[in-house]
């Protein structure tokens, strides 16, 4: 679960970098995906190692699937912090307006859910999958919300136009976050239960 901790640090980092304008930070960030790939390739290759050499059936075989998927869910959401981390970078310049502030709680959402749902792959508990799932329309709904706030601040002021499209994006990459962290649940369930849930 290396790789995953390695993408909730980089989330938080990418916006704490957005909200303070630090490009210092949005640049260890892009940086520091070289990480998260290096432990995606190794995972992938593990996974096929395991399956040539082993050849696993039935439930081993969802589990080895089960890894290799997860560290790819993990390795897009690394690649959604770097264009997290790259819009930042590009308005550290601009005036903070409109505010980023209310991003800071969806990306703080993201980043627990996250956690949470490693927690649950680390202890195979897919009742806990199942709940940090639902929670998944917190997410969506705040997601909403900030959504509308951006659109109706470029109505209001053009000027503010170029900031507020980069942080409707930020906003758009941190509820894909969102949705992979549900994907993980249902490889999860697959790999306990056999069964294939749709979650989202």
């Amino acid at each position: 679960m290396q790789v995953g901790q390695l993408v909730a640090t980089a989330m938080e980092k990418a916006v704490w970098g957005l909200r303070d304008q630090n490009p210092d930070l949005c640049t260890a960030v892009i940086e520091g995906d070289a990480e998260v790939n290096e432990h995606h390739r190794a995972i992938r290759e593990l996974c096929h190692t395991t399956i040539l050499i082993q050849q696993p059936v039935a439930r081993d075989l969802r589990h080895v699937l089960s890894y290799e998927r997860t560290s790819s869910e993990l390795e897009r959401m690394g690649d959604h912090c770097v264009s997290i981390a790259r819009i930042a970078r590009s308005l550290c310049d601009l005036p903070d307006e409109p505010s980023s502030e209310g991003l800071g709680a969806l990306a703080g959402e993201c980043r627990t859910q996250l956690l949470d749902m490693l927690n649950a792959v680390e202890t195979a508990d897919v009742e806990a999958a199942r709940e940090v799932a639902e929670r998944d329309m917190v997410v969506d709904q705040q997601y909403r919300r900030i959504f509308d706030s951006y659109v109706a601040s470029m109505g209001a002021d053009a000027a503010s136009a170029s900031r507020a499209t980069g942080l409707v994006f930020v906003a758009h990459y941190l509820e894909r976050i969102g949705d992979r962290v549900t994907n993980i649940a249902e490889d999860l369930i697959f790999a306990e239960t056999g069964a294939l849930e749709e979650l989202g």
